[in-house]
């Protein structure tokens, strides 16, 4: 059977196919009996005492409590009059399976935002331009519009000279992906940068261009997002980068500072591997076999790469300035770039400087392995960008976790996929009232004795342990087409946490055959070391005899995000677009472990 995430809802389905509505879980049965008083009705009093004590929202009034009734009653009933009112049983049902009533996560910014950026995970894309796989697709401006209504903060162009070298286009270099105008995606970023968040969104520039491109690019971007735009000081390096409240509503400039170019190299050429190499921090697609291939599986961490030059010197700042151009340099604010030298001295903590490291996946790897600690302390200042290695020509992507649970701030990955670390990436990111920006963990910031910072390797003892119960599940019938329905579906549901290796698990309910709202009530207990980076991951499937097991549904939660109580989680589809009806009643509690 196909995927199912293209849906629609089925009006003559439920009498066709005798859907019937489960009644309530006896959980749910008894905690309404004490909340209510062994009466039939649970009161707004009754109510908030149950948001208190059950639901773990110790500030609940009675305002809180009367907004929910309220609202119950005119889904329900038609009616808004709160007087002698008390909620049903299947009133208190309607409301727990609420998902805008009862969501599982807060809906809203509480966290400090008043650090350096490099103190913050920061929602990435990887070529943000491009529809579909990397090497074809077309490039538009439409898959931005879509990653920043959804929350993305870190926006990726790449910028090469047109045919007649005379303006700017956006596209995956040395390869067929059909080209987008520059002032089109810029536009289009300053039109609908802040619909979802009001943090700011830094655009990273991917700079394949002369010095005189290079200033008509900084026109450009002055004269699209005039007081938008932040620019640094006058000071020749950054010492420490702004705070996201600071920078709110403003549009932020990431690239390498533009250096001399060597006379004896054709600029035009784009096949020119000198220009690429030193320009890019991406793999180069125009030679993709042997040395690229080989130098990826090199065993030594400390291969040397190329160096990049950091832009600091006059010749360079008098190629920036043609006569009645804006300089390209000062518009950059996140400056990036790789110093001399083995990957260790890549890592080197400068103290009066900060800056931006891009390294593709396997060197981030190879890093973590070789140089875990370094890098952890590196990002403790310093950004550090992570993106797909070359050969995901199909724009697939890696697992975010290794990357966050190392401190990396931008952990890029390809938006248009879809797929599990998709799924992760948008779970992490619905943390913070999904502004695009979450504080990471205190333990990634923290200095110990000897200079010691945390280990990914370490072993750690259990910090915090998570019991989850599935209760029920609903929307089947409303959320698939027709065609995709089963006659007798077997639902079961796989819980499982992604964080370190010693908290990553899975398990899953037993089948129920033959019910469209299925009733598993199963609880599962996971013990998290590193509860701070976990996330808990939730997938339904419905079991198929003579194929593979049919996708019915997805979602991905931040576990230190996670109400307490019996919660409405909303599931996705494969490429993370919510289903309209399709919903879980789970209950989240948590248990504090004496270390």
């Amino acid at each position: 059977m196909g995927y199912m995430g293209d849906y629609s809802m089925c009006i003559c389905f439920p009498k066709k196919f005798g859907v019937t509505e489960a009644g309530p879980p006896v959980d749910v049965k008894e905690v309404f009996m004490k909340y209510a008083t062994g009466g039939s009705g649970m009161t707004v009093e009754h109510l908030r005492w149950f948001l208190v004590e059950v639901q773990g929202d110790v500030e609940a009034s009675m305002e809180d409590a009367e907004r929910i009734v309220e609202e119950v009653f005119k889904r329900r009933h038609n009616n808004v009059k709160l007087s002698e009112l008390a909620l049903s049983l299947e009133d208190f049902q309607f409301y727990l399976f609420c998902v805008d009533l009862n969501p599982p996560l807060l809906n809203k910014v509480h966290q400090d935002m008043t650090a350096p950026l490099s103190h913050y995970f920061i929602y990435t894309g990887h070529n943000s331009y491009l529809t579909g796989n990397q090497i074809s697709s077309d490039c538009s401006d439409v898959p931005i519009i879509k990653a920043l209504k959804r929350g993305l903060r870190v926006v990726e162009l790449d910028l090469w000279p047109n045919f007649s070298k005379d303006d700017v286009l956006v596209l995956h270099g040395w390869t067929l992906t059909t080209p987008v105008e520059l002032i089109k995606c810029l536009r289009s970023i300053k039109e609908h940068a802040f619909s979802a968040s009001p943090y700011p969104v830094i655009i990273t520039f991917e700079d394949h261009l002369t010095p005189d491109l290079q200033a008509k690019v900084a026109q450009m971007v002055i004269q699209t997002f005039g007081n938008m735009l932040f620019c640094p000081s006058e000071s020749d390096c950054v010492k420490e980068f702004p705070s996201p409240k600071e920078l709110k509503y403003r549009i932020v400039i990431s690239t390498k500072p533009p250096k001399e170019y060597l006379e004896d190299k054709n600029l035009s050429s784009r096949g020119s591997n000198s220009l690429k190499d030193k320009d890019s921090d991406e793999d180069t697609w125009g030679r993709m076999s042997a040395d690229l291939t080989n130098d990826d599986d090199k065993s030594d961490c400390d291969a040397s790469e190329h160096s990049q030059c950091d832009g600091d010197n006059e010749a360079c700042d008098r190629l920036l300035r043609p006569l009645g151009a804006p300089a390209y340099k000062n518009l950059i604010s996140i400056p990036a770039g790789k110093p001399k030298g083995k990957l260790r001295e890549k890592l080197k903590v400068e103290k009066d400087k900060v800056r931006r490291l891009s390294l593709s996946e396997q060197k981030f790897e190879k890093a973590t392995v070789c140089h875990g600690t370094d890098v952890v302390r590196f990002t403790q200042r310093n950004i550090l960008r992570i993106y797909p290695k070359g050969t995901r020509v199909n724009s697939s992507n890696y697992n975010p976790l290794i990357g966050w649970m190392h401190g990396a701030q931008m952990v890029a990955l390809n938006m248009q996929g879809y797929g599990k670390p998709l799924w992760l990436m948008h779970g992490m990111f619905g943390s913070n009232g999904g502004c695009g920006y979450v504080k990471k963990p205190d333990f990634l910031m923290n200095v110990g004795p000897n200079d010691q910072v945390f280990d990914a390797k370490a072993k750690l003892p259990v910090k915090k342990i998570l019991k989850v119960k599935v209760h029920m599940g609903d929307g089947w019938h409303l959320d698939f087409k027709q065609r995709y329905l089963w006659s007798s579906p077997e639902f079961y549901t796989r819980v499982g946490i992604a964080g370190v290796p010693a908290d990553k698990t899975m398990k899953k309910t037993k089948k129920r055959k033959g019910n469209w709202t299925p009733v598993w009530d199963e609880e599962f207990t996971f013990q998290l070391t590193v509860p701070e980076i976990a996330l808990l991951r939730i997938e339904v499937h419905e079991h198929n005899m003579s194929e593979k097991d049919d996708f019915a549904g997805q979602t991905c939660l931040p576990v230190s995000e996670l109400r307490p109580g019996f919660r409405a989680v909303p599931l996705f589809n494969r490429k993370g677009e919510k289903f309209t009806s399709l919903r879980l009643l789970l209950r989240f509690e948590f248990v504090q472990v004496d270390i």
